[in-house]
């Protein structure tokens, strides 16, 4: 079986984000960055795949020459190799939407004819949830959202879809398919110092889109969440003061 595992790299979640001067995206010449972690737990589910019914996975991600540091760690945690679409030039807004990458990502992928395709439920940096889902569309093939188990039995994929109030549905496709992965799937697995080195030997193959696709979105403007409520000393003797509370609760709260 092949697989292909879609990543992306974010800023790391304890850096304090700072904007750019646009107000539109942030500064990410100041930013740390790391894996994004729903496509940490795509990634252990393709490995696991692998491991049961064989076959290779392929980590594909796209962005600056600082994306190969995920692309080593996915190695590292045993992919079998890389694709690294390369794109320096962010669109409006500072960054490249899901409409965008998901086209560069379809291109570069085209030619592999995977059987199964693998991504996060969503970016921890934007949320969308979308790239997955335009993923598919660009490709061409069925899919699923928010899959919390996966049942590969060719030609054949059944899944387990997490719906809303405690529901769950199971969804059988034909292979190839694309499936976006909830977090808590699995466990995740880390890099060993094995993993690590038996990485510096596995290819990654760098690609350039021939032409980018046009933006469907773009962020009009960023800030910082503003606190808009503080604390009230009510001073008195503990009478008056119990009294006062009970009043504004009341009349001005309205929760009692």
């Amino acid at each position: 079986m092949k697989i292909a595992v879609c990543l992306k790299q974010v800023p790391t979640r304890d850096w304090q984000p700072r904007l750019d001067e646009a107000k539109s995206w942030i500064r990410e010449q100041d930013a740390t960055f790391e894996m994004n972690e729903p496509d940490a737990y795509a990634l252990e589910e393709g490995l696991r795949l692998k491991e049961k019914h064989g076959g290779e996975v392929v980590v594909c991600s796209l962005g600056p020459s600082r994306v190969a540091q995920v692309l080593r760690e996915a190695l590292a945690r045993g992919a079998d190799r890389a694709i690294h679409v390369q794109l320096d030039a962010a669109g409006a807004g500072g960054h490249n939407d899901a409409f965008v990458v998901a086209a560069a990502l379809a291109d570069a992928m085209q030619s592999e004819q995977f059987d199964l395709v693998l991504t996060g439920l969503q970016s921890d940096d934007q949320g969308f949830g979308q790239t997955g889902v335009i993923l598919a569309e660009r490709l061409g093939l069925p899919h699923a959202t928010i899959v919390m188990d996966v049942q590969v039995a060719p030609p054949n994929v059944r899944v387990k879809r997490e719906l809303e109030g405690g529901w769950f549905q199971w969804v059988s496709m034909p292979l190839p398919a694309v499936l976006t992965i909830q977090s808590g799937i699995n466990q995740l697995r880390y890099a060993t110092l094995k993993g690590i080195i038996a990485a510096k030997k596995k290819d990654i193959k760098a690609v350039t889109p021939a032409a980018l696709a046009a933006p469907k979105a773009s962020i009009a403007a960023l800030y910082a969440p503003e606190k808009t409520k503080k604390t009230q000393l009510i001073e008195g003797p503990p009478a008056a003061a119990a009294k006062e509370l009970v009043r504004r609760l009341r009349d001005e709260a309205r929760v009692i």
